[in-house]
């Protein structure tokens, strides 16, 4: 049976063809370097996620630093105005503040007889007046009445502070506390 092995049989027997090696060498080389492209894709995406994430984590920390930064901004302001407040702060009854503020936004006295029933009406001069349905506060009766902290961090509480948002208001929206009196006279607010 040995002396029967044709040549093709014999060829088959006796391992890959040179041609099979280097079909067989190049798939090998390919998959080998596909191997590798895939590891350092792998790499770059993973070193790319690894930067992303250190990016967000420096952003969140500026922003946190900004943030810190505002509230201490806000806090020293808010110190600096309660102590020049409190230093300059008239005392009294809430309509003898009221009084004594009027100069200071260019208006002479007889403007309190305006003032007075306008507040009287609002809030009955009470720093603590809230109005449950609207949501309005103070003296003044604000809307909302934390816009009164631009006159102080004490707005819930202080009279002076409250009248001084209110004439500030008074004086930007209608120039004059006879002229809100009058807006109040007429359509029931001001």
């Amino acid at each position: 049976m040995a002396g029967n092995l044709t040549r093709a049989s014999y060829q088959s027997t006796a391992g890959p063809t040179a041609r099979e090696v280097h079909q067989l060498q190049a798939r090998t080389q390919a998959a080998y370097r596909a191997l590798i492209a895939r590891r350092e894709a792998a790499a770059m995406h993973a070193a790319a996620e690894r930067a992303a994430q250190r990016r967000a984590a420096e952003q969140a920390a500026a922003q946190r630093q900004q943030a810190e930064r505002e509230a201490t901004r806000r806090r020293t302001t808010a110190r600096r105005t309660a102590q020049s407040t409190s230093a300059t702060a008239p005392s009294g009854s809430p309509q003898q503040i009221a009084m004594s503020m009027l100069a200071q936004f260019g208006w002479p006295s007889s403007q309190f007889s305006c003032l007075d029933p306008l507040w009287e009406r609002e809030s009955g001069w009470n720093p603590y007046a809230a109005n449950p349905s609207s949501g309005a506060y103070g003296i003044p009766q604000a809307l909302p009445g934390a816009k009164m902290a631009s006159a102080g961090p004490d707005w819930e509480t202080n009279a002076a502070t409250q009248i001084r948002w209110g004439l500030g208001y008074i004086k930007a929206t209608y120039g004059s506390p006879c002229a809100a009196w009058g807006h109040e006279s007429a359509d029931g607010w001001y």
